[in-house]
């Protein structure tokens, strides 16, 4: 892939070598409107420890004019190679370098991503620097300790806006100049660039005062709802500030919904980039409000924790996103006033089953992981690096107390501020209020890889009284090529006792609160005490385990999981469900059957949307392939039965109307999809809106009823960016040959897709109904992907080798063909990496089968 890979032994010597003061940064974006290059003048000072020594700066361009250090012209043909420009005979102490290059565009949403709106065919530039691409638009020591202030000088087209991490200026001569910045790394520093629509705000508190901004495409405007997003801003502030004991840190808060984003959001200090998805042109549920507040308060986090204080090397990724995760939750279910006082059930449903199904590859890891390089890194935005490491962070604010770890946070971020840690640096601020030890902690919890799982064992008399009560600890196998070692670990939890009320609800009647260490663990539980109906370990999800049922408490789960008056313990036993059908202890056939027996009766509609996922992924994958029709054709029916029967406009039935149509098959089910389409029959309160449509498009075309030109004529209707996408997918969904080998080639063939563009094919391309039709990609696919991979950005190589791994032909021949490629190919360690993460699907897929054949036949 294009770019020197840094490596953190070179970084760590750089670092040692140099103290980086100021860059000022002139940039001419006035040809954006036409693409290609812009010229991009660099000015870094900086401090060398030796004279004498040589060192590097890091730069991707296509052209660099222009190399000089301290006065002195260097040969830019002598030292610029691939992406590095050095440095030699630095004298010691202070030095000034320039450097002025042309640098490119991209349409990959890395370093500089240009996009031109189809509805008024105006260029729209943002930029994306986690991990390595700031030096894709300036000359920059690309490292997050080598921190400086940034002085950014834009000229734009006329009439264009231009936004930066300081304030923005009035222009001269369409020429923009910013005041410097903090002291800040390069990764989060930002230029967002177009004629973009904005709203204006302040959040005020005790004399405190800060310029609040949102914008978005112009066709986009119609659809902000700023107010609601500046709502839960403002609510972000009020918590934030108060638990960090620390004002918002820069001079205003702007937040970018920008076009054809990779990630859900971006951190940059003071101008966060969000994607545009974000702004909701249709009906969608309260669970999409809810993961756009946490997104906000999320990046808001950032702004302390990893802005203002920032990590000192790649090492700390996890402690930057999962501090961010945790306190978002926590604002959201602890801040006054919040609309989702319940964002732990949504936690446990969604972000810690997505912790335990990564901690179960071949690539698991320790939280604090061993990065090694930039490769390392930029496959390690995993569910380990958020949502285990968030859920250990939950767990260390069960075993230290909660205003004790805000404390530490307190004087973490004064002693750092503006400054680089590593992780002792917060353990010890924790160590210092808490009164903890917390090296024994870290080592078992941060250092070691892996999950453990939890069992209740219950021994009761005749009376049906319980004897003695203990917790069995597991430390199960390490995957195949996993590093490292099984371990058990201390684990704070609650016991959850429930039985019936006189309604029938299973409602808590004790709470026990206890550690667990060890291989077993004795609970204090009251001698003479009747059995509860439900026995749930880690109620209230304090701890970060895979939790198995007790044998009564799975039979009364299974006919009343419905029952539960709260919904976390819903979803603490919808996620231990989940867990037992991906790990082949629970059948596909009677997952199913667990979920229509009590779907009806779950509120939490962020739940009723996972396990629609869920679902659908068991039926498509762990299904034994002779049931998986008659298992798609109960859920379809199910899924119809519900939307019949759901509320009128509400958010259950919008929820229900997508599941039917993403499994949608019979003549009858799609013929009235067409029919909803068309307008000639509905279903009471539905709206079958912009979105909606194109789900049913997607569907039918899926199911071969559509063709290229009744594809178009949908796109007519929704000509915009999105339509284009769905569009895009839905041309690629039809079950032809034809189809799948133009959209092979647009992807494979070719690399003129833009990101978007080409994730919106892959999506399409792959149907989980048309396996024999993508049989004969599986070979096509290992005999390209490495080419891609070394040819393609790393956004780009990794939606392909991800998107278009044959994870649907669930076959020992496939797990064959990937080992043979492994062993042949000699793929670098982050291609390894992914590959051995999609065959651990197909094995994994493989056992389920098997067990979902058993249970046909016990």
């Amino acid at each position: 892939m294009p770019g020197t890979n840094l490596t953190r032994e070179e970084a760590q010597e750089r670092a040692r070598l140099l103290t980086v003061d100021a860059y000022e940064i002139d940039l001419d974006l006035s040809g954006a409107q036409e693409g290609g290059t812009y010229r991009s003048v660099t000015t870094v000072r900086f401090d060398s420890a030796e004279a004498g020594a040589e060192t590097f700066i890091d730069l991707v361009a296509p052209a660099v004019h222009e190399v000089e250090l301290n006065g002195k012209s260097l040969d830019v043909a002598a030292v610029f190679r691939d992406s590095r420009i050095s440095l030699p005979h630095l004298v010691a102490g202070s030095n000034e370098l320039k450097v002025v290059a042309d640098c490119s565009y991209t349409n990959t949403g890395e370093g500089l991503h240009r996009f031109v709106d189809p509805v008024d065919q105006q260029a729209y530039l943002y930029t994306q620097f986690e991990v390595p691409d700031a030096r894709r638009v300036f000359a920059s020591f690309e490292q997050p300790d080598l921190k400086a202030t940034f002085r950014f000088t834009v000229r734009a087209p006329q009439g264009w806006t231009v936004i930066s991490n300081s304030p923005t200026p009035e222009p001269q001569d369409d020429v923009w100049s910013f005041e410097p910045t903090p002291r800040i790394s390069t990764y989060i520093t930002a230029l967002i660039v177009g004629p973009y629509h904005a709203v204006h705000s302040s959040y005020e508190k005790d004399g405190q005062s800060v310029p609040l901004g949102i914008y978005c495409r112009p066709s986009l405007a119609e659809f902000l709802d700023a107010d609601a997003i500046f709502d839960v801003t403002r609510q972000g502030f009020d918590w934030f500030q108060e638990k960090f004991d620390y004002d918002y840190p820069f001079a205003k808060y702007d937040q970018l919904f920008v076009p054809e984003f990779n990630a859900g959001a971006m951190e940059n200090a003071g101008a966060v980039t969000i994607r545009d998805q974000y702004v909701f042109r249709s009906k969608v549920t309260d669970a999409a409000y809810e993961t756009r507040a946490e997104t906000i308060l999320h990046e808001l986090a950032h702004m302390w924790f990893g802005d203002l204080v920032t990590m000192e090397w790649w090492n700390d990724l996890w402690l930057n996103e999962s501090f961010a995760t945790y306190t978002s939750i926590a604002c959201q279910a602890y801040a006054e006033g919040s609309k989702w006082p319940h964002s732990w059930t949504t936690f446990a449903n969604s972000m810690k089953t997505w912790a335990y199904r990564q901690d179960q590859l071949p690539s698991t890891h320790p939280i604090m992981a061993d990065i090694r390089d930039l490769d390392d890194v930029l496959v390690n935005f995993d569910g380990i690096t958020y949502a285990k490491g968030a859920s250990v962070l939950k767990q260390l604010v069960a075993y230290v107390g909660m205003d004790e770890f805000f404390k530490g946070v307190q004087a973490y971020f004064k002693a750092h501020a503006f400054g680089n840690t590593r992780l002792s640096d917060l353990l010890g601020a924790l160590e210092e209020t808490s009164g903890r030890d917390l090296k024994t902690w870290s080592k078992a919890w941060l250092e070691t890889a892996g999950i453990n799982i939890l069992r209740p064992e219950i021994e009761t008399d005749a009376n049906g009284h319980v004897t003695s009560f203990t917790v069995l600890q597991e430390a199960p196998a390490l995957p195949a090529g996993a590093k490292g070692e099984p371990t058990l670990r201390p684990h704070r939890i609650a016991i959850g006792c429930y039985d019936h009320d006189e309604s029938g609800k299973l409602v808590v009647t004790n709470r026990i609160e206890l550690d667990v260490d060890g291989a077993r663990t004795t609970v204090p539980f009251p001698a003479g005490t009747a059995r509860p109906a439900v026995i749930l370990l880690n109620d209230d999800d304090l701890s970060y385990a895979k939790v198995r049922l007790d044998e009564e408490s799975l039979r009364v789960v299974t006919e009343h999981l419905g029952d539960f008056t709260e919904s976390l313990p819903r979803a603490l036993c919808w996620a231990s469900a989940w867990d037992m059908a991906r790990d082949g202890e629970l059948a596909t056939r009677d997952y199913l059957s667990l979920v229509l027996s009590s779907i009806g009766k779950e509120s939490d509609i962020g739940v009723v949307q996972s396990l629609h996922r869920q679902v659908k992924l068991a039926l498509d994958l762990y299904a034994a392939p002779e049931w998986r029709e008659a298992g798609l054709t109960q859920w379809t029916e199910a899924t119809l039965a519900h939307l019949r029967a759901a509320e009128p406009g509400s958010d259950h039935q919008l929820a229900w109307a997508r599941a039917f149509a993403a499994t949608a098959r019979t003549p009858q089910q799609t013929d009235l999809l067409q029919s909803l389409l068309d307008g000639k029959e509905t279903v009471e309160g539905l709206a079958v809106d912009t979105e909606l449509r194109w789900a049913f498009v997607e569907r039918l075309a899926a199911n071969g009823l559509l063709e290229e030109d009744e594809i178009a004529a949908e796109y007519e209707r929704d000509k915009t960016a999105a339509g284009e996408r769905h569009a895009a997918t839905a041309r690629a969904a039809r079950p032809t040959e034809e189809a799948k080998a133009e959209a092979w080639a647009s992807v494979v063939e070719s690399d003129k897709l833009p990101n978007s563009l080409q994730e919106a094919v892959i999506a399409g391309f792959v149907q989980t109904d048309q396996r024999e039709l993508l049989a004969p990609y599986t070979e096509k696919f290992f005999a390209a992907v490495k080419d891609v991979w070394e040819s393609r950005s790393h956004e780009m190589a990794q939606q392909i080798a991800v998107g278009l791994y044959p994870a649907v032909q669930v076959s020992q021949a496939t797990l064959d063909t990937t080992d043979a490629w492994l062993s042949s190919a000699e793929p670098n360690a982050a291609l390894r990496r992914l590959m051995s993460e999609s065959r651990s699907g197909v094995e994994r897929a493989l056992k389920a089968q098997a067990a979902d054949a058993a249970a046909a036949t016990a």
